[in-house]
């Protein structure tokens, strides 16, 4: 397969964003890590932030894509497990645009990150769909969607913070560990039985 010029800076920017941070990387240390001018760099994106977009939205759209084959399942637990697993595959299998796509976004103009949220709002409704599915089959206890969903989120995007690919868990175990902790919550059954 032919990797043409402007996804080879689309990746190139996507690490070094990841690894010095979008605002300390400038478009000459991306152009270099390249062998290329910056003229060329510019004959392809026309500033920096454009590139962060693009890398942005071609996350988002890869992690919708991911967490709504989930949807299809009609097993509400097993549809939230499938999400996540997507979710937490994806992040570990395109990690350096998950990254930047998660930090970058409070760099973004106001019009361009309105583009980002819409994606990430989809992919959040996707999972939100989920669970209000669970609540309304009696699958999952009464709980406020926005907010369950909220917190699920939150405990796989944290991860850009401690997981590393090719540490000892893949991110998919790490995934399914959450979503077990979700289901059984942290209360001993026999405590909980007992004192019934």
């Amino acid at each position: 397969m032919v990797t043409t010029t402007k996804v080879r800076i689309l990746e190139e920017a996507a690490k070094l964003f990841t690894e010095k941070g979008y605002e300390a990387t400038s478009v000459q240390d991306v152009a270099q890590a390249l062998g290329l001018s910056k003229a060329a760099l510019y004959h392809h994106f026309r500033s920096k932030e454009e590139i962060l977009l693009a890398i942005s939205l071609q996350a988002l759209e890869g992690l919708v894509r991911a967490g709504e084959e989930a949807l299809a399942h009609p097993d509400p637990k097993e549809a939230l497990l499938r999400f996540m697993e997507a979710h937490a595959r994806y992040f570990e299998e395109n990690y350096p645009f998950f990254v930047t796509m998660l930090q970058g976004i409070k760099s973004l103009s106001p019009e361009n990150r309105a583009l980002t949220n819409r994606l990430r709002d989809r992919h959040e409704a996707n999972l939100r769909a989920i669970l209000r599915r669970g609540v309304e089959a009696g699958v999952f206890r009464p709980v406020d969607v926005a907010l369950t969903g909220r917190a699920v989120l939150s405990l796989l995007n944290w991860m850009i913070r401690w997981f590393r690919p090719g540490g000892p868990m893949r991110a998919v175990e790490v995934a399914r560990a959450y979503h077990d902790l979700i289901l059984r919550g942290l209360e001993d059954g026999s405590t909980r039985a007992q004192g019934a």
